[in-house]
């Protein structure tokens, strides 16, 4: 066993490891409001159970790994586990991070094997900003952003959920932020996953109406972008930005889907918009071989499903983002 291949001839390449389902934020679209029902650490996976699942995929051919949360960078000593994974010799070893702590935390990130970033940013506006994370401060991210530059980061990629009538009227000012300060920019269509699924449903934008609005203003050239999952690339002309988009409901991207989730209770999804899973820690904590193991995640991926159902069962996914992985 040497590769990832499930029923659809996808090749499973990517894994997302969450190493927690808690974050310092509460943005509307992942956290519901006054939500306290996290799982408790000791049912988090330990950095050895982490180490060791990767292991074996890294043995049946996967190549990148992002580490993700909740937000990852609560979970305590988390560079040491970046070091760890690092030492997998995984050619492509990323973290998706909400910037928060960032500023103190770029530098370790990065000696410890961190290649890539992608920074939450919804909005340039520090009031707009507070109250779509639910008190969040922008300085705090923009410090990050800083602090992963002067790291030596590159490309730090800024996601922005588009959502209609929340943000929708600072895509521009976030285009310009970009190009001043060398980042890529992802906008981000909402889903309608877990207890925040129906306000995203009802400030759900498509980007194709968003992709047209920008071209008005700017000459947006197609590009392929090595590694650049799901998102479809456009550059500006006459600047180095390149803005993605990635739209999970306007225009869906499973048939290339070459991904899992691991959730920080162990849990690996198959698919962000289906309930396929199956639970490795449980196996792990029976003293499974590292075989049994590998034999048990080739299974799950062959019950991979060929695509998410958003538009016939909007509020199929009860499960809430943060605890999927992201």
């Amino acid at each position: 066993m040497d590769a990832l291949i499930d029923r659809f001839h996808r090749r499973i390449e990517y894994v997302r490891v969450s190493v927690t389902d808690r974050c310092d934020l509460r943005c509307t679209y992942c956290l519901p409001k006054g939500f306290k029902e996290f799982d408790e650490p000791e049912g988090w996976l330990t950095f050895d159970e982490i180490e060791r699942i990767l292991r074996v995929f890294v043995r049946l051919g996967v190549h990148r790994v992002r580490i993700t949360g909740g937000e990852p960078l609560v979970r305590r000593n988390v560079v040491d586990l970046v070091s760890r994974l690092a030492g997998l010799g995984i050619p492509d070893l990323s973290l998706s991070t909400n910037g928060v702590r960032l500023a103190r935390l770029a530098r370790p990130l990065r000696a410890a094997g961190v290649s890539r970033l992608n920074v939450s940013l919804d909005s340039l506006r520090p009031d707009r900003f507070s109250e779509i994370t639910g008190g969040g401060r922008l300085r705090k991210v923009c410090d990050g952003l800083m602090a992963a530059k002067s790291a030596g980061f590159s490309p730090i990629k800024i996601n922005t959920v588009a959502m209609r009538g929340v943000n929708d009227d600072e895509f521009e000012d976030l285009i310009e932020f970009c190009i001043v300060h060398g980042f890529m920019w992802r906008l981000i269509e909402t889903m309608p996953i877990g207890s925040t699924g129906r306000a995203a449903q009802k400030q759900y934008l498509d980007l194709q109406s968003v992709r047209l609005r920008l071209a008005e203003r700017y000459d947006l050239v197609p590009v392929v972008v090595p590694g650049g999952g799901p998102a479809r690339y456009l550059r500006v002309s006459g600047t180095d930005l390149v803005i993605g988009f990635i739209t999970p409901i306007s225009q869906h991207f499973c048939e290339t889907c070459n991904r899992v989730r691991l959730a920080a209770d162990g849990t690996l999804y198959l698919c962000l918009g289906q309930e396929h899973s199956v639970d490795l820690r449980a196996l792990l904590r029976a003293d499974a071989s590292d075989e049994a193991l590998a034999e048990t995640i080739v299974a799950a991926v062959g019950l991979k499903p060929e695509r998410h159902e958003f538009h016939e069962f909007p509020q199929k996914i009860m499960r809430l983002m943060a605890r999927t992985g992201g």
